[in-house]
């Protein structure tokens, strides 16, 4: 299956990571999904029931992520893998991006993050 629905650049104020401060202070994370799902009901009924709702997705998200304080983002990542495939059985497979381009490293960068995917068994 080839279907995908995308949620690209969601931003949150969290305080995750390994360092105090991170933990006092906080920082802002973007996060992008891509949950791999059969769309073939829903591009012909037309009916949000026959899909996943956005707008769900991101408060089940949202939800995870912000749940409690994580020193990984690799464990937040997981944490919002989970409960997304927790909460949707349509969906069968999801790509978690987190974005931190924040990171208490001591260099010029763009971005660094973590990718993780996981599928139902």
């Amino acid at each position: 299956m080839s279907d995908t629905i995308f949620i690209k650049g969601l931003a949150l104020h969290a305080f995750h990571g390994v360092m105090a401060y991170e933990g006092k202070v906080g920082q802002g994370f973007n996060i992008d999904m891509i949950l791999t799902i059969d769309l073939a009901a829903s591009a012909k009924s037309d009916k949000v029931k026959d899909t996943v709702s956005y707008d769900q997705v991101v408060a089940v998200a949202t939800e995870a992520f912000l749940g409690k304080r994580f020193k990984l983002i690799e464990a937040a990542g997981g944490a919002i893998a989970d409960a997304v495939l927790a909460r949707f059985p349509r969906v069968s497979a999801i790509e978690v991006t987190i974005h931190k381009p924040h990171a208490p490293i001591a260099a010029i960068f763009a971005d660094v993050g973590v990718t993780l995917r996981r599928a139902r068994r």
